[in-house]
C-alpha cells in the first residue's frame, strides 16, 4: 500500500512536471514569436541598426568629400589673395595722370601773398 501511494505521487509529480514544460514551451514560443514577441522586437531593431550604420556611413562619406572639396576652394582663396594684394601694392607706385595735385592747405583766416610787379620807374633806391 506505501508502494502504491508512492507510485501515485511518482505519477502526479511526472504529470505535474509535464504540465508545467508544455506551459514554458507555449510561453517560450510566443515570447520569441517573430511578429509580435520579444523576438520580433529584437529583429526590427537589428534592422534599423542596419539602416543606421548604412546612413552613417553614406554622412561620413558625403563629409569627407565637403571637407576636401572645401579645403581646396580655401587653398584657391588663399592664392587669389596672395595675387589680388600684389596687385594692390602695385597700384600704389602708378600715379593717376589725370588727377590734379591739390594745392597745399593754408590755415584759416590768412590770405594767399599777392605778387606784383612794380614798373621800373617807380623803383626808388
Amino acid at each position: 500500500m506505501v508502494e502504491m501511494i508512492a507510485d501515485i505521487l511518482l505519477v502526479a509529480g511526472a504529470l505535474g512536471a509535464g504540465m508545467y514544460c508544455y506551459v514554458l514551451a507555449r510561453r517560450l514560443s510566443r515570447f520569441n514569436d517573430l511578429e509580435n514577441g520579444v523576438g520580433g522586437a529584437v529583429a526590427v531593431l537589428s534592422a534599423q541598426v542596419d539602416d543606421l550604420t548604412r546612413t552613417l556611413q553614406a554622412a561620413q562619406k558625403a563629409a569627407h568629400g565637403s571637407s576636401k572639396s572645401l579645403e581646396d576652394l580655401t587653398d584657391r582663396a588663399e592664392s587669389v589673395s596672395r595675387k589680388l594684394e600684389l596687385l594692390v601694392a602695385s597700384m600704389h607706385d602708378i600715379q593717376d595722370e589725370d588727377a590734379q595735385p591739390e594745392p597745399p592747405s593754408r590755415p584759416e583766416g590768412t590770405q594767399a601773398p599777392v605778387f606784383a610787379r612794380h614798373p621800373r620807374e617807380e623803383r626808388r633806391a
